[in-house]
């Protein structure tokens, strides 16, 4: 338990961190002042029994000297027991708060490849049921669990001074209660690993359901048909009850002892009363701690099943942040070779100091070669195709020449320094990015835009909206540049989607723009729009486009064919059109696509 102890408290900041351990001094304190009734309670039974056996008088002072200690210890319980609220809470949320957006950092510094590795169901759960289980749970929990141990520990203590044999029936029943305790972690250990695996995949089926809600309605996949969501749901269902299956006996034999302990307390006391070995006043005050004493314990214990469950969420959380993050400090801004570049340009010689080139580059993914032996250069502000069949690493090669991967070996290099002796920050700054599928925030549009620099007036806005074409479609939306979209921009159409993805990338005006298939899936009727818009942002630029269409490909500087992580072919459009090998065939086979008619 300790153990488990120790790793949540290390797992929270050390603000939070030291909020808990003070906490728990103040607990210790707390745990005096509720001590302190004993001794109020012995004041009050001494003097009714010296009245009552001795005819002594029972005075007021007897009456307000008990009363004066108990008004103290529940007041001073009180306070004490707000304060370590506060402080819990506090901890536990700013912990939670915190450690979200630790995690968010530290997941824009991972490579992609984890991100393959690891499903979105587990990085979801994570930062939510794991964090909330902290904010929430473990705190309260874990508290319950260190104040319960602390105020039977100072009762404990508090009865040696009436009566030594007493307070060690006292301290077997707490280490027997313990013992059962134990019991009950190890018993639910098992299960609680079954229960953060059960909750990882139900919140990946249950995102995936939802992400696919259309092919979900389209083939009828719902109710009963569902039958994988609903297996996993069900498997999180059982899971759930097991585990509760499993505590509710033990619980219950926990409880009993805890019950049987006070009741071993008052016939030991009674036994040495009419010993003669015990005054009768102080064996009407071990009468009373006998109901006081594994109370507070017995509160804690009911959680302390849910230890286990809390250490292994919290090593899932800290699993990720030990995920190394790359190299992200360098010694040279890649702004400061733009800066070089202009100072060419402008005395007439514009030369290679902003140019992306690769050399020998590899790149494996779960043993997987899916880069081999690739070597390549892109001038500054020349425009790169890349081809190639699917699979073959179009879109891997632009991740590692834009540094979302670390190559395995080789090197990739920016203005003839290698991208990982640059500030990864900066080195993104000159990277702007077209997808095919966009992803736009739940959020109004003009924010969406502005994302990559969100203090951006909105003159700037507008003006990148009316290059990328779309500031008249905005326009017309009941609510203007303030309108907010879905999540991934689901009240928007595709081709609105792209140009609003450009309109970003217009913003943020890097110096490099890769386009993955921006404009594979658009319609006709957008198509004009948005083939300006991408003008519009590649305009005095390095381009880096991946792309399946002939009239995209045909005008690029240098044309990249791309076959098995290869680079099989390497020229301009006429000149890989006499090769008559992979290009060629790509292009014929487009040109038949388009003859298609209906």
């Amino acid at each position: 338990m300790f153990e488990i102890l120790r790793n949540f408290f290390n797992f929270c900041d050390k603000e939070n961190r030291n909020k808990f351990y003070a906490s728990i001094v103040l607990g210790v304190v707390n745990s005096f002042f509720m001590a302190l009734r004993i001794a109020a309670i012995a004041v009050m039974m001494q003097g009714l029994i010296r009245t009552i056996t001795q005819g002594e008088p029972f005075t007021t002072r007897t009456i307000w000297l008990s009363f004066a200690i108990m008004i103290f210890s529940v007041t001073a319980a009180i306070i004490t027991k707000k304060t370590i609220s506060m402080w819990q809470t506090e901890g536990g949320y700013r912990t939670c708060a915190k450690k979200r957006i630790e995690i968010a950092e530290h997941l824009r510094y991972i490579p992609m490849g984890y991100f393959n590795k690891n499903s979105l169901g587990q990085i979801t759960s994570v930062t939510t049921n794991t964090m909330e289980l902290v904010g929430d749970v473990a705190t309260r929990a874990v508290m319950l669990v260190m104040q319960g141990l602390l105020d039977s520990a100072l009762i404990i203590v508090m009865i040696f001074f009436f009566d030594a044999r007493i307070a060690l029936v006292a301290l077997t029943g707490f280490l027997l209660f313990q013992a059962v305790n134990v019991f009950m972690r190890l018993s639910v250990h098992g299960v609680s690993e079954e229960k953060n695996i059960a909750d990882e995949k139900q919140v990946s089926k249950i995102l995936e359901y939802i992400q696919g809600i259309a092919e979900v309605r389209a083939y009828n996949l719902t109710g009963s048909r569902s039958a994988e969501l609903n297996t996993v749901i069900n498997q999180a269902k059982n899971v759930c009850l097991k585990m509760e299956l499993r505590c509710i006996p033990i619980a219950a034999i926990q409880s009993l002892v805890a019950k049987m302990s006070g009741v071993a307390i008052m016939l030991a006391s009674l036994f040495f009363y009419l010993q003669g070995t015990m005054p009768l006043e102080n064996c009407a005050v071990m009468l009373v701690c006998s109901f006081m004493l594994f109370t507070a314990l017995e509160a804690g214990g009911n959680y302390s099943a849910l230890l286990r469950t809390i250490d292994i969420g919290v090593k899932k959380a800290q699993a990720i942040l030990d995920v190394p993050m790359m190299k992200i400090e360098g010694s040279e801004s890649p702004s400061s070779c733009a800066a070089k570049a202009e100072a060419s340009k402008e005395q007439g010689h514009f030369g290679k100091v902003n140019d992306l080139s690769a050399r020998d580059i590899s790149f494996a993914y779960d043993k997987r070669k899916i880069i081999d032996g690739v070597s390549l250069t892109i001038p500054a502000r020349t425009t790169t195709a890349i081809v190639g069949p699917s699979g073959g690493g179009k879109t891997t090669l632009c991740h590692l020449l834009a540094r979302f991967w670390d190559v395995d070996s080789g090197s990739v290099t920016l203005g003839g320094k290698n991208v990982r002796d640059y500030d990864m920050d900066s080195l993104m700054s000159n990277f702007s990015f077209v997808f095919q599928n966009v992803y736009l925030f739940h959020d109004t549009i003009a924010n969406n835009i502005r994302f990559g620099e969100p203090n951006a007036p909105m003159e700037r806005v507008i003006e990148a909206a009316k290059k990328a074409c779309c500031h008249d479609f905005i326009s017309s939306l009941p609510n203007g540049y303030d309108t907010v979209i879905g999540e991934g921009g689901a009240s928007l159409s595709g081709g609105e989607k792209q140009r609003i993805s450009i309109a970003r990338a217009i913003m943020k005006d890097a110096p490099i723009i890769i386009l993955d298939e921006a404009t594979a899936n658009v319609d006709p009727e957008n198509e004009r729009d948005l083939m300006e818009a991408v003008r519009e942002l590649t305009r005095e630029k390095t381009v880096i486009m991946i792309a399946h269409r002939l009239k995209t490909v045909r005008n690029a500087d240098q044309i990249i064919v791309l076959d098995k992580g290869k680079i099989a072919e390497q020229g301009k459009h006429d000149e890989l059109m006499k090769l008559n090998g992979i290009y060629a065939r790509f292009i014929d086979s487009r040109k038949k696509a388009v003859s298609w008619k209906i």
